[in-house]
């Protein structure tokens, strides 16, 4: 037995021997083919084919990174080397980590690095690359710690792919040509960062605000801490798709004057007068007498009803002297964003079809919609009440809708959403949701009306809802027409919504994102415009959801992405099932979402081991 275990061990020695010896003879004619490709390659004198790159984790060869005997790094800094990098050959190289060609003379396309997913360190500083770095040149490089880029010509935007990075800690974009406004980046574990003389303008983004002013000098147009105070908070391009040029034009002369004639002091039928939240009148009307033809009179300040004590306090006067611009005009009235004297920007919406209760049945409404707090709600800031029509005041958003970034054209407002951002707003709406559930428990349909537009995207990407818990003050008659909660197979069926309707609301914001096809453009629609949107399910239901159905600019079609991204196609498509009976409620779809990672490796997920729920049967 001893000869025989003798005979096996040897074998194994030999096998391991030649394993060896065919991944140096492989590394040896990679590396031989990349020196050949670049220019001065004849300077690399040691790299010899008579030698073996790499002895233990010892390089024979200069400019090698050596980890058991297999090449983890190249490092030629300062050769003279010029030409192109040709990452195809470089691909050839299984345990290659880090690329480092600073201060050399490589010019061209910049390298498609992409294509070794395992880099963790990429060095091009000091070269002399001179054109756009593609959007998606980083995508799917989950692994990539260190990106300098320094001292070169770059032109173009900064990738957005760059942004979803989770383990990205270095970014060194220096001494370049990039232009437009630095994105807001996902993760937190930047540490070193230098945009640094560029042509960047517009607001820094908050995440970025704690690195020393250095890190952004030379970029005249960029503002907002640490550098000066932006101007404006808010680009004036982020007017919502559907306000025309011409509406957009006219805004800042017609909106103050749209105030004044309907909430201004002048008006013929000037309504009660409310004072500010803790006075004690406790909203009570403040008659001061009646004139000869019986007409009341109204104190001239119009103080609006404040949720919170922490925000700055202004009142209708402030408005009419604030510059305005139109966003849009909905179902239910219009939205201008107004940014008053003080520098403060809000948003202040019109609204006309709530009716429906008493004074005192909205007063107390309102008071509990404005005491919701949570990271993915809009929140209040203050209302004013009137029979006809309502003014609701919120924050300004710097940024735009979901709808703009998933359907608007191509602009310096609306941004590519890609994989992890969508899965990052699905996640934060469905937070949101959550929130109304849990704090309005009484309310059928705690937001009632959520599709994309009513999803706004802070500088983060972070989802905020807004219009939520309308249903209960809105007149009936106007909320079953324009609703999308009375667009769901049970008010079709039996005339009633339920709790599990926002769910269904839910399911179909998640196709529209993922596919990228805009289902709510038939919302609005009050006769016929249900089959637009009962077409679009039943083309998702019928079948079993593949790829194909994704929105092209969403990427992430891999191996690793797609399995997760089928999960939340199917996530979507589950919360839509018609029979609300076997619908998910709000918790078991939230805590679905929320199981839902990046890529398959997160978790390491694996298509074969899906969980049942997962199956998916044709109608």
């Amino acid at each position: 037995m001893k000869v025989v275990d003798a005979y096996v061990h040897l074998f194994h020695v030999l096998v391991c021997i030649s394993i060896v010896h065919l991944v140096n003879s492989s590394e040896i004619d990679t590396l031989m083919e990349f020196k050949k490709s670049v220019t001065n390659g004849n300077k690399l004198t040691t790299w010899n084919p008579s030698t073996t790159p790499c002895n233990g984790n010892k390089p024979n060869w200069e400019g090698l990174l050596c980890t058991n005997d297999t090449v983890s790094g190249i490092r030629l800094e300062g050769k003279d080397l010029g030409g192109i990098i040709d990452i195809n050959i470089l691909m050839k190289l299984p345990s290659l980590t880090t690329i480092s060609f600073q201060n050399n003379s490589f010019e061209g396309e910049f390298p498609e690095v992409k294509k070794i997913r395992g880099l963790r360190s990429i060095f091009l500083s000091g070269n002399k690359f001179s054109k756009e770095v593609p959007e998606n040149a980083f995508e799917g490089m989950r692994r990539l710690k260190k990106l300098y880029l320094g001292d070169n010509k770059f032109k173009g935007r900064i990738p957005f792919s760059l942004t979803t990075l989770p383990r990205l800690r270095d970014l060194m974009l220096q001494n370049n040509q990039f232009e437009g406004e630095i994105p807001a980046f996902v993760n937190d574990k930047l540490t070193i960062v230098n945009f640094a003389n560029n042509n960047l303008r517009g607001p820094i983004p908050k995440r970025l605000q704690s690195f020393p002013a250095s890190q952004f000098a030379g970029n005249s147009e960029l503002c907002g801490p640490p550098l000066k105070k932006c101007t404006a908070e808010i680009p004036t391009s982020t007017i919502i798709l559907i306000a025309s040029v011409v509406v957009a034009a006219l805004a800042a002369i017609t909106a103050a004057f749209l105030i004044l004639r309907h909430f201004g002091p002048s008006s013929k039928d000037a309504p009660p007068t409310y004072v500010n939240k803790g006075s004690h009148s406790d909203h009570d009307k403040m008659e001061q007498g009646c004139g000869k033809n019986g007409t009341k009179k109204i104190d001239s300040s119009l103080k609006l009803t404040f949720f919170r004590t922490d925000t700055e306090k202004f009142d209708l006067a402030d408005l009419l002297k604030a510059s305005a611009q139109i966003l849009g005009g909905g179902v239910f009235g219009s939205s201008y964003k107004a940014a008053l004297t003080s520098g403060k920007v809000i948003v202040v919406k019109r609204f006309k079809h709530m009716n429906n209760v008493t004074k005192e049945e909205f007063v107390k409404h309102m008071t509990r919609l404005g005491k919701l707090n949570h990271p993915n709600l809009v929140p209040l800031v203050a209302f004013y009440y009137r029979e006809e029509e309502k003014l609701f005041v919120a924050d300004y958003i710097q940024n735009v809708s979901l709808a703009v970034h998933l359907h608007g054209r191509r602009s310096n407002v609306r941004q590519t959403l890609h994989w992890p951002t969508r899965l990052k707003i699905v996640k934060g709406i469905a937070r949101g949701l959550l929130h109304l559930y849990n704090e309005l428990p009484s309310l059928i349909a705690p937001h009632g009306h959520l599709k994309s537009s009513n999803i706004l995207l802070n500088p983060e990407f972070e989802s905020l809802i807004t219009d939520y818990g309308l249903v209960p003050i809105t007149n009936q008659e106007q909320a079953r027409d324009v609703m999308i909660a009375f667009k769901s197979p049970e008010y079709k069926q039996h005339g009633r919504i339920t709790k599990k309707t926002d769910v269904w609301s839910l399911g179909v914001l998640i196709l529209e994102i993922m596919t990228g096809k805009f289902p709510a453009n038939s919302f609005q629609q009050s006769k016929g415009g249900d089959t637009e949107l009962g077409n679009f399910l039943d083309s998702m239901m019928k079948e079993e959801p593949t790829s194909d159905v994704f929105d092209k600019e969403m990427g992430g079609f891999d191996n690793r992405n797609e399995g997760q991204m089928l999960t939340l196609l199917k996530i979507g498509l589950s919360c839509c099932e018609p029979n609300v009976d076997k619908r998910w409620d709000i918790r078991e779809a939230v805590s679905k979402i929320e199981e839902v990672r990046e890529n398959d490796e997160d978790d390491n997920i694996k298509h074969s081991k899906r969980p049942a729920w997962l199956s998916f049967k044709k109608s």
